[in-house]
C-alpha cells in the first residue's frame, strides 16, 4: 500500500482560512482524474475563502470504513496540519457520519467533504429566497443523519462549513430540523409551481426557451449579458450565479426568444445538491434549445464537456437539443478552438458547433443563428388574412413567428407568415393556406 504527501505552492487569494487537502486514491482512479478533481477541489476552496497550503494523498486498495484514509495516515494527517497550521481539512469526496466525526477527533480540526464545502459557497453566495431556502434544505438534509457526534468542534472554530441559512439549525434537535425540512420542500413547491405556471403561458404564447448550461465559470453570465444585455452578476469564481434568470432576445429572423441562465455543474455533482435545487434545473428540462458552453482557455474543458452531458443525462435533460459552444476563444490559439470543434460527445451529436468570445462579442450572430435555425423547426408557412379590427395578430406574429410579407385588401392584411405550433392555434381562423413544415 502506498502513500504520497507533497507541498503545493500556489497563488495565494485573499483568504480567511488554510487547508490541507486530502485525497484518497483507489485502484479504479486514474491520474488525470485524480489530478483534476485536486485541481477542482483547491478551486472549490479558493472559492469559499481558504488557502490549499497542501496536499495529502494515499493510494488504498479500498476506503477505510472508520476515517477513509486509515488511521495511520489519519496520524500523519495531524502532524501536517500542525506544520502548517491549518484550520481546516477539506476531504475531495464524500465522508460518512463516521467517518468525518473519526477524523475530526484525530485531527482536533474541521474536516469539511467535497458536497459541504461546495454546500457553504452556496450558502455565501445565495441571494434570492428560493436560492437561500434552496441551500438551506441542502444544509439540513445533509447533517441531519451527522448530529450525533459531530458538529461541536466545527461550531467552535466557525468558517467553512457552518456558514449560511442553516447554521442556526444546528444547535437543534432532529425532530425541531426535520419539520424544518418539511416547510422547506412545502416552500420550494411552491415556487416550482410557480415556476411552471410561467412556463407554461409561455409555452403558450408561442414563446421560446433556451437554457444556457455549461461547467462552472465557463462564462455562461458573461454570454446572457452580450446576448440580451441582462446585467447578470459576473466574478471569476465557480457558481457566481445561484438563481436563474431569464431575458428576452430577438432572434434574426425577429422571433423572441427567452435565454436563461443556470447554475453551474461540477465534477461529482453531489445527489441532494441536484434535488434541492429542482426548481433551478427544471429550466433545463422545459427548454426547447440548450447551449452547452464551454471554457476553451480550461485545460481540462473536454472532461468538463462529458461532465455536463452526464449532468444532463441524470436530470432528465439529455433528449433536448443542445448547441456547443466554446467560449473565451480570445483566450486560445485558433488551433485549439477548432479541435474543440470538431471533437466528439461520446454521448450525443450536438446541432451545431459556435466559438465565441462574450467578452469581446466575436461570432455572438452566428450563435443567434444557429439557434434560430434549431428553433425554426417544427414551424409552418401560413398565408393568413387577418381584418383590420385584428391588427394585434400582427403584433403577436412579429412577435412570436416571422412575416416574410405583408400586404393589404380591401379591410384585410394578407400576411406569409412562419409560425411555432402554439401560435398557429392562435391565429387558425385567418389561415386561408397552409404550407410546408420548415425544414
Amino acid at each position: 500500500m502506498k502513500t504520497a504527501t507533497r507541498l503545493v505552492d500556489i497563488p495565494v487569494p485573499p483568504v480567511i482560512e488554510t487547508a490541507v487537502i486530502v485525497r484518497l486514491v483507489l485502484p479504479t482512479d486514474s491520474s488525470w482524474e485524480v489530478e483534476e478533481s485536486i485541481a477542482e477541489i483547491k478551486r472549490l476552496a479558493w472559492t469559499a475563502g481558504a488557502r490549499a497550503a497542501c496536499e495529502v494523498i494515499q493510494r488504498r486498495e479500498k476506503p477505510c470504513p472508520a476515517t477513509l484514509i486509515g488511521k495511520g495516515k489519519a496520524r500523519e494527517l495531524e502532524a501536517i496540519c500542525n506544520e502548517v497550521d491549518a484550520d481546516l481539512v477539506i476531504v475531495d469526496g464524500e465522508l460518512s457520519p463516521s467517518q468525518g466525526s473519526n477524523l475530526e477527533e484525530i485531527v482536533g480540526r474541521k474536516v469539511v467533504d467535497r458536497t459541504q464545502l461546495i454546500l457553504d459557497i452556496f450558502a455565501q453566495r445565495a441571494k434570492t429566497l428560493e436560492a437561500k431556502h434552496q441551500v438551506e434544505l441542502a444544509q439540513l438534509q445533509y447533517l441531519l443523519p451527522r448530529l450525533a457526534g459531530r458538529g461541536s468542534l466545527m461550531r467552535q472554530q466557525g468558517g467553512i462549513g457552518v456558514r449560511g441559512p442553516g447554521e442556526q439549525k444546528l444547535e437543534v434537535d432532529r425532530r425541531v430540523i426535520r419539520n424544518r425540512i418539511s416547510r422547506l420542500q412545502a416552500e420550494l413547491s411552491e415556487i416550482r409551481k410557480q415556476r411552471w405556471v410561467q412556463r407554461k403561458q409561455r409555452r403558450e404564447s408561442g414563446t421560446a426557451t433556451v437554457a444556457l448550461v455549461g461547467y462552472t465559470n465557463a462564462g455562461k453570465s458573461s454570454l446572457l449579458n452580450a446576448l440580451t444585455g441582462a446585467g447578470v452578476f459576473v466574478e471569476d469564481k465557480l457558481f457566481a450565479t445561484l438563481s436563474p434568470t431569464s431575458r428576452r432576445c430577438k432572434l434574426p429572423s425577429g422571433m423572441d426568444a427567452v435565454f436563461t441562465d443556470t447554475v453551474g455543474f461540477v465534477r461529482k455533482l453531489p445527489h441532494s445538491l441536484v434535488a434541492a435545487f429542482r426548481a433551478t434545473l427544471e429550466e433545463v428540462n422545459e427548454a426547447q434549445v440548450l447551449l452547452v458552453v464551454a471554457d476553451a482557455s480550461d485545460p481540462a474543458v473536454e472532461e468538463h464537456m462529458e461532465t455536463v452531458h452526464q449532468v444532463l443525462e441524470e436530470i432528465g435533460a439529455h433528449e433536448v437539443p443542445f448547441i456547443r459552444v466554446i467560449n473565451k476563444i480570445d483566450l486560445v490559439a485558433p488551433e485549439h478552438v477548432r479541435r474543440l470543434l470538431d471533437a466528439p460527445s461520446s454521448l450525443r451529436t450536438a446541432e451545431a458547433h459556435v466559438a465565441v468570445s462574450a467578452l469581446h462579442g466575436d461570432n455572438l450572430q452566428d450563435l443567434l443563428v444557429a439557434v434560430d435555425r434549431v428553433l425554426s423547426r417544427g414551424r409552418r408557412r401560413v398565408l393568413l388574412r387577418v381584418p383590420q379590427r385584428d391588427a394585434g395578430v400582427v403584433a403577436l406574429l412579429r412577435q412570436m413567428g416571422h412575416i416574410f410579407s405583408q400586404t393589404y385588401e380591401h379591410n384585410e392584411i394578407v400576411i406569409d407568415a412562419e409560425v411555432v405550433p402554439a401560435v398557429e392555434g392562435k391565429v387558425r381562423r385567418y389561415i386561408v393556406d397552409g404550407a410546408k413544415r420548415t425544414p
